[in-house]
């Protein structure tokens, strides 16, 4: 048998790689089909810095005095960005390509988020409750924001129907989404797309084409994977139950 002696900055190196696995590992948690948690419940291991004023507290309601604001329950089980101030986007270290998304949020009064898939592509969070049409297509809750091109908001996606709920409730999003496709040159030879999206059990968009990333990607160019991106700055929002499921569609 041949014995192979790695040198010292060799072994140093491979050391460093399965360290940083494993920590990748150990930050999410993964079910018997291989859906990953994002979110633990107690900490945001899992999720780069700065992590800005976002803080895990058990539960969060409507200010009575001002529903524009949260009244935050301490504890566990909950992210919130902030009771009533805006902060940093939190985004995940882990990356994804083709996925299944299970989200559940609450937001407060005319207060709106977002979940960009893969950084770059937002699906809209917003408080629609009773809202027929919004000015720009893609901008109500469940909507598939617009991208800016030539100073305008652009090929944005309204939803099918109107699920929302009141704000102070919390909601769900379940997202279909298959990555863009490149050859091996680095082109792009497909698009994106939102396979199937449902809002609080209601189907609200299915076999939408994204030509392009929405308005304020990480970045405006377009790869294999990305990470997951909560937007933080546009008012109260909390997240619970965010989990992710690695899968291959055609």
């Amino acid at each position: 048998m041949r014995t192979i002696t790695l040198s010292q900055p060799t072994l140093r190196r491979q050391l460093l790689i399965v360290a940083a696995v494993l920590a990748l590992a150990s930050a999410f948690t993964f079910g018997a089909d291989r859906t990953q948690r994002l979110f633990d419940g107690k900490d945001l291991a899992g999720w780069r810095t700065p992590t800005g004023t976002w803080s895990v507290v058990k539960d969060v309601s409507l200010d009575p005095a001002d529903p524009k604001k949260f009244v935050l329950v301490p504890g566990q089980g909950v992210i919130v960005n902030s009771a009533a101030s805006h902060t940093v986007d939190l985004i995940t270290q882990a990356e994804f390509g083709d996925m299944e998304v299970h989200v559940e949020f609450c937001i407060a009064k005319h207060s709106n988020s977002g979940v960009y898939l893969m950084g770059r592509y937002e699906m809209q969070i917003y408080d629609s409750f009773g809202v027929e049409k919004d000015q720009y297509p893609g901008i109500e809750c469940g909507g598939i924001y617009p991208r800016w091109i030539n100073e305008k908001d652009v090929e944005g996606h309204s939803p099918l129907v109107n699920a929302s709920k009141p704000p102070g409730q919390w909601q769900t999003f379940d997202i279909t989404f298959r990555a863009p496709r490149f050859d091996a040159s680095g082109k792009k030879i497909a698009n994106a797309k939102v396979v199937k999206f449902v809002h609080n059990g209601k189907v609200i968009h299915e076999n939408v084409e994204l030509n392009g990333p929405t308005r304020g990607p990480i970045a405006e160019d377009e790869k294999p994977t990305g990470p997951i991106r909560l937007q933080g700055d546009h008012g109260p929002v909390a997240y619970r139950n965010l989990r992710v499921k690695a899968v291959e569609l055609k």
